[in-house]
């Protein structure tokens, strides 16, 4: 049974956050007579705030969790939740108003650019500094240097002060220097979303290498395919409480529910003046439930609902899957099989459902784009990223050649025949 190396027990934080009061228009005289005032006040009480009133803020309340050795948990929410101020909890950067944390273990963070680092000294003192701070000794930094150091690819500025890096290669550095050090705890916060693309990635597999080496994980982002792939447990905070704990599927599921714009678009209303006009979307399951999360091998539907209020003709409703990039993966319209839709239509409400291609779909967060009118001319009514949704990859979960994404816009299986080769095939 896996020891326990984190607990939470009430953990509360607050902070006094002052509002300026509306100020009325003050002539020369009224500012130069009032400062020997404001001044005599301080004095008097040091708790003194010139036009403003305090309030008590705060951002984490009445928070209880524990982890075990090994776990891999993700927090997500909206900006502003108390994710971060959790993790500075942990990182013992401040300390809690009420509660108490205990840990147990070596706790190596990530929190934002730089953290750790002297802007003065070189990217190679700054290795052994991070190093020294996580508690490792120097021989134990010079066994893994070379390997910090391939991984964060900044070898050529390696004697460079590190302020005159760029954020992307203060974050490859930093992020080295904490996942290689073997901490048994690691803290990786949004940070990372610094890096380009092929770090990111790089850096979801470093994660769970280090993963499946026993040591824990804790990981807040708002990309849910990356909390999907590395984290079994995810915590859901919202205005500094935790909504939702417990396995990551459920949680994102939830968390996404309550976004806003995700598995349905809600009747828009009539809208006479237009020729065409969409009044609906709904993202179904195969028993036409509402759903935001596909995975690839899952058959997912798109309902439509929209009203023709005029007599047209060579009129079609057109859909573009959008990826989080804002490109084009595929498109398809109403009419691409069934012609007789080009044939004159009546004014009346319609229902229109197709099947989503998740089978070629590369995981991800996709939206749907409706264009209504006619081909290559007149646009009667155009919805963009009108619902949106989430596409995983089950193969992702395999192993570690899965830890990340897989490249290309779009994924189409191919039958492999596989024999033992004879020697006139090498000829």
């Amino acid at each position: 049974m896996s020891k326990t190396v984190i607990t939470a027990e009430g953990l509360g934080k607050s902070y006094m956050i002052g509002h300026r009061q509306k100020e009325s228009y003050s002539t020369l005289r009224d500012v130069l007579t009032s400062i020997p005032r404001q001044w005599w006040s301080r004095l008097r009480n040091p708790q003194y705030h010139t036009h403003e009133n305090i309030e008590e803020f705060w951002a984490l309340k009445e928070v209880d969790f524990e982890i075990k050795q090994g776990d891999r948990v993700g927090i997500i929410g909206r900006n502003g939740a108390g994710k971060s101020t959790l993790l500075k909890i942990l990182s013992r950067i401040i300390e809690p108003t009420t509660g108490k944390v205990k840990i147990a273990g070596r706790v190596a963070s990530l929190l934002e650019v730089g953290t750790g680092f002297h802007p003065e000294l070189t990217g190679r003192e700054n290795v052994f500094l991070n190093g020294a701070i996580l508690g490792m000794g120097r021989i134990d930094i010079k066994k893994k240097f070379d390997e910090i150091i391939d991984f964060a690819e900044v070898e050529k500025f390696l004697d460079t002060p590190v302020k005159r890096y760029s954020s992307g290669m203060y974050v490859r550095l930093a992020f080295a220097v904490a996942a290689h050090l073997e901490p048994e705890i690691l803290i990786v916060d949004e940070v990372l979303a610094v890096g380009d693309v092929s770090f990111q990635k790089k850096c979801i597999g470093k994660m769970g290498d280090v993963a499946k080496g026993g040591r824990t994980i804790i990981f807040v982002s708002h990309k849910m395919d990356a909390i999907r792939r590395l984290c079994q447990q995810t915590i859901l905070i919202e205005k500094g409480e935790i909504i939702k704990l417990g396995p990551t599927e459920k949680v994102i599921n939830h968390y996404l529910a309550g976004t806003g714009l995700r598995s349905a678009l809600n009747d828009r209303g009539p809208a006479p003046d237009k020729r065409m006009h969409l009044r609906s979307v709904k993202l179904l399951d195969k028993t036409w439930t509402g759903k935001d999360h596909f995975t690839r091998n899952e058959m997912g539907y798109v309902e439509v609902i929209y009203d023709i209020n005029a007599q047209l003709k060579n009129v079609h409703i057109v859909c573009h899957v959008v990826d989080n990039e804002d490109r084009v993966i595929v498109s398809t319209g109403d009419c691409d099989v069934n012609q007789r839709l080009h044939s004159e239509r009546s004014p009346d409400s319609y229902k229109a459902t197709f099947q989503i291609p998740t089978e070629i779909l590369n995981e991800g967060e996709y939206s749907l784009t409706f264009s209504l009118g006619i081909p290559y001319g007149t646009i009667y009514d155009q919805v963009p990223n009108a619902v949106r949704f989430n596409l995983s990859d089950l193969r992702s979960e395999g192993g570690p050649e899965y830890m990340q994404k897989r490249p290309g816009l779009v994924i189409k299986d191919i039958q492999w025949e596989t024999e033992k080769a004879l020697k006139k095939d090498m000829a």
